[in-house]
């Protein structure tokens, strides 16, 4: 069983890629393969928005997506981390769950058995960020609220959850809980 991170972070440093790495190496400490992709350091375009997306082969954009994207349909488990920028995910978040469109056009299911969305504030916005992305992974796959563990908090400054150990221990928690959600499945009695 796999767990996928996608972060929209652009700080590679920063509270959000801090958490989700919490949360993967507790699901990695329970026997399950990680890996993260920072949006930021791969070529992501904005979707153009074709309207016959359906009709094309291929996603017209010559760039990292597609692997992203089979990646992301693959993964038993998804972990979207995104900080807040004007009350919403970040720009190259939103970049990567408009390019699903293609994959939505051409009906193509996504192995995703649970989800954890981390999103972290400097103020407002968290509640606004947490339903777009929810939202997002309910259109891609109808899974149960229960199998969608979040974390939601506030750091202002870079590196300012390293010293929240409530906000640490709940994205291990996370993580913990993204792995007890996959080990069911793989159970005779799924989930």
């Amino acid at each position: 069983m796999k767990i996928l991170a996608i972060v929209g972070s652009p700080r590679p440093k920063g509270n959000t890629n801090y958490l989700v790495d919490q949360a993967l190496k507790e699901a990695a400490a329970r026997g399950l393969e990680t890996e993260k992709i920072i949006l930021t350091q791969y070529r992501v375009n904005p979707c153009d928005g074709h309207e016959k997306c359906a009709s094309f082969s291929a996603c017209k954009h010559d760039d990292d997506v597609p692997m992203i994207l089979d990646k992301f349909i693959n993964a038993d488990g998804i972990i979207l981390g995104s900080p807040v920028y004007y009350y919403n995910m970040t720009a190259q978040m939103k970049a990567f769950v408009d390019r699903n469109y293609f994959l939505y056009t051409h009906g193509i299911p996504k192995k995703m058995f649970c989800a954890g969305l981390i999103i972290i504030g400097g103020g407002a916005g968290l509640e606004h960020a947490f339903r777009a992305l929810r939202r997002f992974v309910k259109l891609s796959k109808n899974i149960p609220d229960d199998r969608i563990v979040t974390l939601m908090g506030y750091a202002s400054k870079p590196g300012e959850v390293k010293n929240d150990q409530a906000l640490v221990e709940e994205a291990r928690k996370l993580g913990g809980r993204m792995a007890d959600i996959l080990s069911s499945a793989q159970s005779p009695k799924s989930v």
